[in-house]
């Protein structure tokens, strides 16, 4: 509509203008995230993008869309900096081998911009900094989570023909007297969203008792460098910490498939850290051979 030259206004009303229910559980919600993504794909890759809009699209319209279209894509680049911090820890090297005045600068105006960014947030929203801190935690599990899967959905139907197929996600019914009304919410189903999230969490929790063991027993243990990627790798189990929980349910049950899953990875990853740093002494008896 706004390519064919209408005009829209911004109305909030005293009253909800719309009311309606949505997903409690973790995994409708991670599905309800994928298929909005999915669609912001599909535009993307349509005749609807923003980039080829007529002349009747003003600039900032278009810039509003090419972002709703191009977020999805930004999930890459989160999930490579959520697995440094990891690969940081497990290689003893720190993400920055030099820090010079130049770059702490540019650090510094980042953070101040980033603070300054989160302060208008939550001003002109209005919500308060709980809900506020809440909302970036999702943004990482969505993230690394449903924004991947539905890139690759689009590429498929683009480059293959692939037809995306959606799964409707349930939504919370209206209780009953003396039923819970948070009872959708521990209930625990599995999907293939989840995998990505379980990986990032075991490899930054594996990379930090790795990290902490080598800088222990080392002669010559360097503390600082030891806090700095432990500090990075904490900061991306603090986003994770609601998807953990939500893996839990109801009464702490864990379904098996994520035991399965976190112990699989932790053994292929204590695999190739023994086989890629033996310890000394045993590099002549301790060799793998891998077809």
């Amino acid at each position: 509509m706004h390519n064919r030259g209408w005009r829209s206004v911004y109305c909030v009303t005293k009253r909800d203008a719309f009311r309606g229910t949505a997903p409690i559980n973790l995994t409708d919600r991670l599905h309800q995230v994928l298929r909005w993504a999915t669609g912001s794909v599909e535009i993307f890759f349509s005749r609807n993008n923003a980039l080829f809009a007529t002349r009747r699209m003003k600039f900032l319209q278009r810039v509003a869309y090419f972002n709703v279209g191009m977020y999805p894509f930004t999930s890459m680049f989160l999930i490579v900096y959520c697995i440094l911090p990891a690969i940081s820890l497990f290689s003893g090297q720190f993400i920055v081998q030099a820090l010079s005045v130049t770059f702490l600068i540019f650090l510094l105006a980042i953070t101040i911009t980033l603070c300054l960014l989160a302060i208008l947030e939550i001003k002109w929203s209005g919500i308060t900094l709980h809900d506020w801190w809440r909302n970036e935690q999702f943004w990482l599990i969505g993230g690394t989570s449903a924004h991947p899967a539905a890139v690759l959905q689009g590429l498929l139907k683009v480059i293959a023909g692939v037809d995306i197929s959606f799964t409707l996600t349930s939504k919370s019914a209206t209780p009953e007297d003396g039923d819970d009304e948070f009872a959708d919410l521990y209930v625990v189903k599995w999907s293939f969203l989840m995998v990505p999230p379980i990986t990032i969490m075991m490899l930054n929790s594996i990379a930090i008792a790795v990290a902490v063991a080598r800088t222990m027993y080392s002669p010559f243990p360097e503390w600082s460098k030891l806090l700095g990627g432990v500090f990075f790798s904490f900061w991306v189990l603090c986003h994770l910490y609601p998807f953990a929980k939500g893996l839990m349910g109801r009464r702490g049950k864990v379904p098996t498939i994520v035991f399965v899953w976190s112990g699989l990875l932790s053994i292929i990853v204590s695999l190739l850290w023994v086989y890629i740093s033996p310890p000394s002494g045993s590099k002549d008896y301790m060799k793998f051979q891998f077809p």
